[in-house]
């Protein structure tokens, strides 16, 4: 007896497999270079550095520089490590498990739970911690393991110097909409998508921020059939179907996520 109810269990559990589909695996973010737009900063890696694909960026007399978001997000830690590794140092959570880090800095300009956008100061380049010397040790991870760092969707040079230019904050950095649901509350999910679990809602009229938009599940809404979803806020995605925004498809300067 206790083997038949196993195997339907089993069976059971193989069934729901099927049926229940896995949540759609989120797209990296558009990163970009950690410093003001235009500026130029060298940028190294090296295989005994840790952990292994963090970057290094200096220029002359950088002490004192502004220190960008590489992409949107929202601060969930602002810590002071003293005068050993890290120093005082910021991370950044945007959403899909994707985190940045911005090391040895010489002081803060946000605070845990502020959300922050494209060209947003941070902080500045510092040599605390332990470091030998004023730079910038930046980081890029997903689900806590440091990645090969990208910017603008392009890979970091591995192993050695590049001057890197940046392009952060040179335009628009996010967008607006307001939310048209004929009364009903819209759901908020946890990734673009309604395989996505619920984390909140938003009222109908409501004025959002959108920090980027990508693409995920179709849904059909007050302004058509659209597969765009708008995050507004770290791990928190509203079906554009329902936002109004002034413009059919993608807002024109509003990054992709």
């Amino acid at each position: 007896m206790g083997k038949r109810w196993f195997g339907l269990l089993a069976a059971g559990l193989l069934v729901a497999g099927v049926l229940v589909p896995a949540a759609p695996a989120m797209a990296a973010p558009t990163f970009k270079v950690p410093f003001p737009c235009g500026q130029s900063w060298s940028g190294q890696t090296r295989t005994n550095h840790s952990p292994a694909y963090s970057l290094d960026f200096n220029r002359t007399d950088d002490l004192g520089d502004p220190v960008v978001a590489s992409a949107p997000g929202t601060v969930d830690r602002v810590t002071d490590l003293g005068g050993t590794s890290y120093g005082k140092y910021v991370r950044i959570n945007h959403g899909g498990g994707y985190s940045t880090y911005y090391a040895h800095l010489n002081g803060f300009n946000v605070s845990v739970g502020q959300s922050v956008g494209y060209g947003k100061v941070i902080g500045w380049v510092g040599s605390t911690g332990g470091s030998t010397g004023p730079h910038l040790h930046y980081e890029q991870r997903l689900n806590g393991a440091d990645i090969q760092v990208r910017f603008n969707g392009a890979l970091a040079l591995y192993w050695g110097t590049k001057n890197y230019s940046s392009d952060n904050g040179c335009g628009s950095s996010g967008g607006a909409g307001t939310v048209d649901t004929s009364g009903t509350p819209l759901t908020v999910r946890s990734g673009p998508g309604t395989g996505y679990s619920a984390v909140g809602t938003v009222a109908d009229g409501a004025r959002v921020t959108i920090q980027c938009q990508t693409s995920g599940t179709s849904v059909t809404g007050t302004y058509g059939t659209s597969t765009i979803w708008d995050r507004i806020g770290s791990g928190r995605f509203i079906s554009d179907a329902y936002v109004y925004t002034g413009h059919d498809g993608y807002i024109p300067g509003v990054p992709r996520c």
